[in-house]
């Protein structure tokens, strides 16, 4: 037999139909072939097997005997590939596929525990890991498969990677009912006065977007506690007396705070989920896509 790449699957199709239909004319009829065009692979398929597999006959073709040993094979060489090029079937109550998902704190409560309940409820033997952020390195990371789906905002997706909108985000003032500002109305000449904290990341940690909208009025606040945590700002709003601008979803199942709105327009966000190309056909990740996207839809939005 020649070298495996001189036999391509059209020679398999082929040998398979005149094995099956044992005449030339209908063999090409099933492949919607000319007559002419099958016995030139007739003829490479001889070549290929140094044996001449048919014998012609009054009715049409007589297989060899080494044709007959190759009926069986040929047929499940088709059908597995046949099998390979169907889309994968995908379960969601048996999957036991395990998905990564890196995401800042926020976006562990305003989006994965939410979304981890409604997985759980769908697919039980799913797994999901769930890791920090790496912004820097969110493009290199979902591309060796380290991490799966991405949480950002609009303004930090790379361009390479596909994206697709979760919600828009808003803010608003968040204390304890025990506040002893609480109940009072809030001027913007009181909010600048009151002990507040804030969560940043990185550059300087007692300024944000709220400072930025201040300063555009000439204004500053009075910010006395910088973390990097949103979890652990919102357990010392519920035990200080700090005030806090935050991400309304943040805050949502939060009885113990009060919340309202700034006495200023304060600039939001839009929060996304992010993926590289080779999970993007991939049915599973696709069917876990979308219920990430129904989950955390403006429609489900409270407070």
């Amino acid at each position: 037999m020649r070298e495996l790449h001189h036999l391509d699957l059209n020679l398999l199709k082929t040998l398979d139909a005149l094995l099956d239909e044992r005449n030339v004319t209908r063999a090409a009829e099933r492949l919607s072939l000319t007559q002419p065009a099958v016995s030139a692979m007739l003829t490479r398929l001889r070549e290929s097997f140094n044996d001449p597999l048919f014998v012609r006959s009054q009715r049409g073709v007589i297989p060899t005997p080494r044709a007959l040993e190759l009926a069986q094979p040929v047929k499940r060489i088709l059908h597995d590939i046949q099998t390979l090029m169907q889309p994968e079937r995908f379960e969601p109550a048996t999957s036991t596929l395990t998905v990564t998902i890196a995401a800042t704190d926020y976006a562990l409560r305003a989006i994965v525990d939410p979304f981890i309940r409604e997985l759980r409820r769908r697919a039980p033997a799913m797994r999901l890991a769930v890791r920090g952020i790496d912004e820097a390195n969110v493009r290199q990371l979902l591309e060796k498969g380290e991490i799966d789906l991405a949480i950002l905002t609009t303004q930090t997706v790379p361009e390479e990677l596909h994206a697709r909108r979760l919600y828009d985000e808003e803010y608003v003032c968040a204390m304890r009912a025990r506040h002893p500002a609480a109940g009072e109305p809030l001027s913007l000449a009181r909010f600048c006065e009151l002990d507040q904290a804030l969560v940043s990341y990185s550059g300087d940690p007692f300024s944000g977007v709220t400072d930025r909208a201040l300063a555009a009025q000439n204004l500053t606040r009075r910010v006395s506690l910088s973390v990097d945590s949103f979890l652990f700002l919102v357990a010392l709003l519920k035990e200080t007396d700090l005030l806090a601008v935050v991400p309304r979803r943040l805050i949502r199942e939060e009885d113990a705070l009060l919340t309202f709105a700034p006495p200023l327009a304060i600039p939001g966000f839009t929060k996304v989920a992010a993926w590289h190309e080779r999970t993007h056909h991939h049915p599973a990740h696709r069917w876990l896509r979308e219920v990430l996207f129904e989950v955390c839809g403006d429609n489900n939005r409270q407070g």
